[in-house]
């Protein structure tokens, strides 16, 4: 996690782009200089009733001008996101981060790779579309309406799984690479666990490496509290026992390293 650091970013845009989906650009000072694909931001809502910052993935960075998107969803009412939502061109969060380790992108330059996400663990995956030096399929899981669908047809040939079965193919992201008869030599996945379970049973039927991003409830951020530990094989260091905190150890993990 080196180069982190906490600043306050200033909203640049922000739009609703789905039912209860945002689109966030925020400028900052050092976080776009130093971020990673895959990695993460965690954003202070300013609420004493809310101490713990909410974690966001990073969906775009944009060097140049110093700025990161992030695409979230907000939870439900009275929640840290609901209040992000509200927030408009100019004011101020602050913001800690990168945080996390990212996609392992040098591990599959020039192979053929997959790019998978499902639900609001799509959007990570934008920016490692955009970085990737790789064969890529994109294939994007939904529960219905689709989002940033155009963005990643910009960097490779998307694939749609839907579970009402009204865009691409009915069902989850492993039928639409069976029905589309999709091959790769390595997987970069983020999405919720029952997904994220079915890929790491695919890449090791099929014998190849699979990075998976874990969505896990987190809290401080930085691997200090043990909120978001995921089982493992190895001994974590801090706890002593078969943990990884996905926060610090992760939230990338080689899909064999981790229980799911």
């Amino acid at each position: 996690m080196s180069g982190k650091t906490k600043e306050i970013c200033t909203i640049v845009s922000q739009e609703c782009i789905g039912r209860d989906i945002y689109s966030l650009w925020l400028q900052t000072d050092k976080i776009a200089e130093n971020a990673k694909p895959g990695q993460f931001v965690s954003l202070y809502t300013g609420n004493e009733s809310k101490l713990l910052p909410r974690p966001i993935s990073l969906c775009e960075i944009d060097r140049e001008k110093g700025r990161i998107r992030l695409v979230y969803r907000v939870t439900g009412k009275n929640t840290g996101t609901e209040k992000f939502s509200h927030l408009h061109k100019k004011v101020g969060i602050s913001t800690l981060g990168p945080l996390g380790n990212g996609f392992p992108m040098e591990a599959v330059e020039g192979k053929k790779v997959f790019l998978m996400g499902g639900g609001i663990g799509i959007p990570p995956m934008l920016e490692t579309a955009k970085q990737l030096n790789a064969e890529k399929s994109i294939i994007l899981g939904y529960r219905d309406e689709t989002f940033l669908t155009e963005e990643f047809e910009k960097y490779g040939k998307v694939y749609i799984a839907s579970e009402d079965g009204k865009t691409g193919t009915k069902g989850n992201v492993m039928d639409a690479v069976r029905e589309n008869n999709l091959t790769a030599d390595a997987i970069f996945a983020c999405g919720p666990a029952p997904m994220l379970r079915a890929i790491k049973a695919y890449a090791l039927e099929q014998n190849i490496p699979c990075w998976i991003s874990m969505e896990e409830r987190m809290a401080c951020g930085i691997g200090a509290c043990l909120a978001c530990v995921c089982q493992s094989k190895d001994v974590d260091e801090h706890s002593h026992v078969h943990n990884k905190r996905v926060c610090k150890d992760g939230p990338v993990f080689l899909s064999t390293e981790v229980e799911l």
